[in-house]
């Protein structure tokens, strides 16, 4: 009986370690996939310059989020569409001023100073004094980064810099797009909205610039890898990860996008800029972590507590205060998990 007992007990254990690994997996995937897109993208900067490529990779992410999310737009209110709106201009502009950042100060730069914008939303979030480090050491790491030379290209750090600005915009807008609609319905509307606004440019640039077949190949690659890709997998590696673990190992992108540039474009770093990115990753991981560690202490649930191993219902109320206390402690930190799609 005993042996039996902990062969089930080791089966169970496997199975549950195996969406974990494939969960994993599909992290690592999502993020290699994102960064080798942008890659590729840059590859076709010659031809079509940041803004073809960014109309290509819009189109794709339009497709790719209005078949998955098949938003009703016609009965979208102006108090719906207000807010996706903001997502449509969010959306257009992060891409463009990160690819024409990548362009100028290369990939593993452009990708650490954007990922500035959800860390920034996330420390102020928050009023602990591990969070406050965590605002220095980032801060210390862009003085690193950055640090003015003859040859510094303000330009790009500051294209970046804005592409950042709107990646912190993205994450407090998804959450009131969230609240009004469900479902991908208001992203696949604002992705949408913002391919639309790039018809017109993107024509032009087409136009005027006579991509060949090897640049558009390397715009659609660049739509399907950075968009596509990371979308679904991200879906299915929530479905086998805790969303604290995804928020965390988010956190390895500027490394991937630094690795990534190296490899692809031979766009090296110094010890001094490699030591910038892991001081600002590891803020953001630091900070997203103790907070999701906190946020799991306190009950499972707002209905029930947990006291001496036994789960005690607590007393229903009918007033709307307590429900909202309830559902805004149960969600620290998970707006770190809104990874830039489109």
């Amino acid at each position: 009986m005993a042996l039996e007992a902990r062969a089930e007990s080791s089966t169970v254990a496997a199975q549950a370690s195996s969406p974990r690994w494939s969960g994993v997996a599909l992290m690592v995937g999502s993020g290699l996939s994102n960064q080798v897109g942008a890659s590729i993208g840059a590859l076709a900067f010659p031809v079509l310059g940041p803004v073809g490529v960014v109309a290509v990779r819009q189109w794709v992410a339009a497709v790719v989020l209005l078949s998955a999310g098949r938003p009703n737009l016609r009965s979208f209110t102006a108090a719906q569409w207000r807010p996706v709106l903001g997502l449509a201009a969010v959306f257009a502009t992060m891409n463009l001023t990160l690819y024409a950042a990548i362009d100028r100060i290369g990939l593993g730069c452009a990708v650490t100073l954007e990922f500035l914008g959800p860390l920034t939303v996330a420390l102020a979030s928050f009023r602990r004094r591990i969070d406050l480090a965590c605002a220095l050491a980032a801060a210390v790491g862009v003085v690193v980064l950055t640090r003015p030379r003859p040859s510094t290209d303000y330009l790009g750090i500051g294209l970046a810099l804005i592409a950042a600005v709107c990646w912190g915009c993205y994450v407090l807008l998804n959450r009131t797009v969230g609240e009004r609609l469900p479902g991908l319905q208001g992203s696949a509307a604002a992705a949408s909205v913002s391919g639309l606004l790039y018809l017109p440019l993107g024509a032009a640039v087409l136009w005027l610039h006579h991509p060949t077949v090897g640049a558009i190949m390397c715009a659609l690659a660049a739509g399907v890898l950075s968009s596509a890709v990371p979308f679904l997998a991200d879906l299915l590696a929530l479905r086998r990860v805790p969303a604290r673990f995804f928020g965390i190992f988010m956190s390895v992108n500027p490394v991937f996008a630094a690795l990534i540039g190296m490899l692809v474009l031979d766009q090296q770093l110094s010890a001094a800029s490699w030591l910038a990115v892991t001081m600002i990753v590891a803020a953001n991981a630091i900070s997203v972590g103790t907070a999701a560690n906190r946020s799991t202490k306190r009950p499972t649930s707002c209905s029930d507590t947990v006291s001496d191993g036994v789960r005690h219902p607590l007393p229903r109320r009918r007033t709307g205060t307590y429900r909202h206390r309830c559902l805004r402690a149960s969600s620290g930190g998970r707006h770190l998990l809104l990874r830039r799609l489109p």
